[in-house]
């Protein structure tokens, strides 16, 4: 017991700190700028943020969402990021275990939530993320599947990417109007391996839960006015939540449904 509240720390501790980068990744890869330099800044008045400023959720706490140098006032989404992540890393160890596959599944998360802030922000997928982190996360699923003898599951992975990237291309072009692009497609590359992994039917629950919550989403937007009907919404963050119904619950949903 003792073990494992340690490393639920320790996870959410690195999660707390991984949400920071997304934001600054999130934030300067769809303006083609360096994740690495310059250093963060104040928008406002350019002051640098110092390491001691820049400590995932005390900082922002301490200085109450503020620039130290002219007070300007920062977004609570850096915050919130930060606070999400962190308890997204912890919600992983709790679905999949101590298991080999869970760096693949921590990074899997990291990648989701940053394509999920690019696409709110700019209706923008990018392949410098998108592309490093099919590759990586192919890596990391698949040797860890190895390492836990289970081969199976390692060819499921790379089908199951296959499968919901065949699946979300043929509703393209079947509907090219349907509210998402290529982008979309190409993220179902990631989440169908790791759905797939855990099972091929968690691949339909991801895609039938990322239409269901679209389309009610898209209709509650409409409704509040916070969207018109000209507007376009963007699809991707859809496709994870879909994903992550289907990594959280993909069997019991399964059991109630052929019961």
């Amino acid at each position: 017991m003792a073990d494992q509240v340690i490393v639920l720390s320790i996870l959410g501790l690195l999660g707390l700190s991984i949400g920071s980068f997304i934001n600054v990744v999130a934030y300067r890869v769809p303006l083609k700028r360096s994740v690495l330099r310059p250093r963060s800044a104040c928008p406002h008045c350019s002051h640098e943020i110092p390491w001691s400023e820049n400590i995932p959720v005390i900082s922002w706490l301490m200085l109450r969402g503020t620039c130290s140098e002219c007070g300007a006032r920062f977004s609570v989404r850096y915050l919130v990021v930060e606070v999400l992540t962190g308890v997204i890393f912890v919600s992983t160890v709790a679905v999949i275990g101590i298991d080999w596959v869970l760096p693949a599944y921590l990074w899997f998360a990291g990648v989701t939530i940053t394509l999920t802030l690019t696409d709110l922000d700019h209706k923008l997928i990018p392949n410098r993320i998108l592309y490093p982190g099919v590759v990586v996360g192919a890596v990391l699923l698949i040797s860890g599947a190895l390492m836990a003898g289970d081969p199976q599951g390692a060819v499921r992975a790379l089908l199951g990417g296959l499968v919901y990237f065949g699946a979300l291309l043929v509703v393209a072009l079947v509907a090219p109007a349907g509210g998402f692009g290529f982008g979309d497609v190409k993220l179902a590359v990631l989440l169908g391996m790791f759905t797939g992994y855990l099972g091929w039917g968690r691949i339909g629950v991801a895609f039938f839960f990322a239409f269901l919550l679209g389309g009610v989403l898209s209709i509650l937007l409409l409704i509040t006015g916070v969207k018109g009907r000209k507007d376009s919404i963007p699809f991707g963050p859809y496709l994870v939540l879909g994903a992550y119904v289907a990594i959280v619950a993909g069997d019991q949903i399964l059991d109630w449904y052929l019961i």
